[in-house]
C-alpha cells in the first residue's frame, strides 16, 4: 500500500442505486476528494446470479449525473477470476487454506458456526479436491481484535463473530486462548463462486486501496475481514462507518426491500440531501447553479467529526417501495 489515499466505491448491480448507497457513494467520494485522493468505483459483481444485466451501466450513470467520477477503469470482479484463483491455489499448496465438504446441514448441527471438522483432513492431493462440491476454507489463526475506526471510535469485536474453540490455541492454552476467534471463512464455495471475504482484500490490494469509508451495516463485520488481511499478509485499509438509511429501525433500505431508485433529474437536491442526512449545516439546493459547485462546497466542508455518530438515521417510508413494518 503507497502512501497516497485511495478510496474506493464499491456497489453491487444486483439493483438501481437508492438514496442509502447514495449517501455512501458520496461520504466515500468526499473524504478521498478532501484528502487529494483517488477515488475508484469497483463493481462487486461476483455473486454473478444476483446481478441483473444493464444495471451497472445504470449505476455509472447514477454516479456521473451525481458528479461523481472516478479515476481509473471501472473494476469488474467478473473479470478477475484467473487473478482470484491464482491466489486460491498458493492458499491451498501452502497448507493456509483446505478443502471443506461439510453440507449446511451438518454446520447447523455443529450449533450453527462452523467449527473446523475439515482442518485437518487429508480431502483430496494439496491442489485437488475429493469431488466437485466442496469449499475451500482459509485457516484462520488470527484472533479478532479492536480497531479504531476514522469516523465511530473504537470497535470492538461482536461476540456473534466468535468460535471460542479455536483448536491450534485455544485447547493448548497458546498466546490467543482467551481472544476472540472467528470461523474459518469460506474463500470459495461450494458452487464455485468466489466468496466476498476473499476477493474484497485481494481487489482492495490490487487497487492500493487504503481507506473505506461505507455503511454502519458492515461494521461488526469489519474485525473479521481485517483478520483474514491479517492471515493473507496484507495490512488493512483504515475504516470509517456512516450511518446507513432506514425506512424503521432495523431495516435499512436495501435491494431487497424495493428500495426506490435515485432519481438522476435532481442530482443538486440528492447531494444537498445526503449532507443533511450526515448531520452537516448545508446550503439548500438553490444556492447552487450546477453539481460541480455543490460538489466543491462539500468537499470543503468535509470533516469527519461532523458525521452523525449512530448507526442508522430513518428517512421517509416513500423510500421504500414495499414498505411495512418489520416481522
Amino acid at each position: 500500500m503507497h502512501n497516497r489515499y485511495v478510496g474506493r466505491f464499491a456497489p453491487s448491480p444486483s439493483g438501481q442505486l437508492h438514496f442509502g448507497s447514495l449517501v455512501t457513494a458520496v461520504a466515500s467520494y468526499l473524504d478521498a476528494k478532501s484528502h487529494n485522493g483517488k477515488w475508484l468505483v469497483r463493481m462487486e459483481d461476483i455473486d454473478e446470479p444476483r446481478c441483473i444485466a444493464g444495471v451497472d451501466k445504470d449505476i455509472l450513470r447514477t454516479l456521473e449525473a451525481h458528479g461523481l467520477l472516478w479515476d481509473d477503469e471501472v473494476l469488474y470482479q467478473s473479470q478477475q477470476h484467473a487473478r482470484y484463483q491464482i491466489v486460491l491455489d498458493e492458499l491451498i499448496a501452502k497448507e493456509r487454506a483446505y478443502y471443506c465438504t461439510c453440507t449446511r446441514k451438518q454446520i447447523k448441527a455443529m450449533g450453527g458456526v462452523y467449527n473446523g471438522h475439515c482442518r485437518n483432513k487429508h480431502v483430496g492431493s494439496s491442489l485437488l479436491p475429493l469431488n466437485d462440491d466442496s469449499a475451500v476454507r482459509l485457516k484462520l489463526d488470527v484472533p479478532l481484535d479492536a480497531f479504531i475506526d476514522v469516523i465511530m471510535g473504537e470497535v470492538k469485536p461482536h461476540a456473534g463473530l466468535s468460535l471460542n474453540h479455536q483448536q491450534t490455541n485455544a485447547s493448548e492454552g497458546g498466546p490467543f486462548a482467551d481472544a476472540l476467534h472467528a470461523e474459518d471463512v469460506v474463500l470459495k464455495r461450494r458452487d464455485g463462486l468466489f466468496s466476498y471475504n476473499l476477493v474484497v482484500v485481494l481487489d482492495d490490494v490490487f487497487q492500493q486501496v487504503n481507506h473505506v469509508i461505507r455503511g454502519c451495516d458492515l461494521i461488526d463485520v469489519t474485525p473479521l475481514q481485517r483478520a483474514v488481511y491479517q492471515s493473507l499478509g496484507f495490512t488493512s485499509p483504515e475504516y470509517g462507518h456512516i450511518p446507513v438509511a432506514a425506512v424503521a429501525p432495523g431495516r435499512k433500505l436495501s435491494k431487497q426491500n424495493r428500495a426506490a431508485p435515485v432519481n438522476n433529474s435532481i442530482p443538486i437536491d440528492n447531494i444537498v440531501r445526503v449532507m443533511h442526512f450526515l448531520g452537516f449545516s448545508f446550503p439548500d439546493a438553490a444556492t447552487f447553479n450546477n453539481v460541480e459547485s455543490v460538489l466543491n462546497e462539500a468537499i470543503s466542508m468535509w470533516s469527519r467529526k461532523k458525521i452523525v455518530k449512530t448507526a442508522e438515521i430513518i428517512v421517509p417510508q416513500h423510500e421504500s417501495t414495499y414498505y411495512n413494518e418489520p416481522l
